[in-house]
């Protein structure tokens, strides 16, 4: 009787589960940031590798934080997608190298972007949806992209002022959740997820 008993709640909790809606729109969204941050991490790259090119090795190593930065948001994005029994298409990151000045610009719009509307619609559908992960995942990046546009925004004033000399040199990012930050005013433990700071990978 027991064992009937037991073998009945067994099916019972396996038709609750199987009948649980799929998150289609929080698994598209994952979709979306995964690409987004992959070619954001590329782009970075290439930005760096152009300040280099224009002697401007304070503002390619920020370039080059950010870089790390978002391949660590691509990285947990991916890791929620396939906890949720998805895969991630192939595709080829797609963006245009212009002067040092006018990629800050571009920067500055595409993380301003991503903070002002992707992510926050990103974490309220994932919290519609019951996405936990997400959310969490969504929130370190929205987080660190706030961080990165007033970074670019310094960097595009110094730049402007011909002071590019005066920026940080050294950065440090999460190796967990992303976050960047100045090496010089690095907390002891990351701010978003609380890695502690010997954990950091410095740029």
């Amino acid at each position: 009787m027991k064992k009937s008993l037991l073998f009945i709640m067994s099916l019972a909790i396996l038709a609750f589960v199987g009948c649980q809606p799929k998150p289609v729109k929080t698994i598209e969204n994952l979709k979306a940031g995964i690409k987004g941050e992959t070619t954001a991490s590329a782009k970075y790259k290439a930005f760096a590798d152009k300040a280099r090119a224009e002697k401007l090795d304070t503002i390619a190593k920020l370039f080059d934080a950010a870089s790390k930065s978002e391949s660590i948001h691509a990285a947990n994005h991916m890791k929620v997608l396939e906890g949720l029994g998805e895969k991630m298409e192939d595709f080829k990151p797609e963006f245009e190298v212009k002067t040092t000045a006018e990629n800050l610009q571009a920067a500055i719009e595409g993380e301003s972007y991503e903070v002002a509307t992707m992510y926050p619609e990103f974490i309220a559908t994932a919290k519609t949806e019951k996405v936990d992960k997400a959310v969490k995942s969504f929130t370190w990046a929205i987080d660190t992209e706030k961080k990165h546009a007033e970074f670019y925004k310094k960097a595009l004033e110094a730049l402007k002022q011909n002071k590019e000399n005066t920026l940080a040199f050294d950065y440090v990012v999460c190796p967990v959740c992303g976050n960047t930050y100045e090496k010089a005013t690095m907390d002891k433990s990351c701010a978003f997820c609380r890695t502690g700071s010997e954990k950091f990978i410095a740029i």
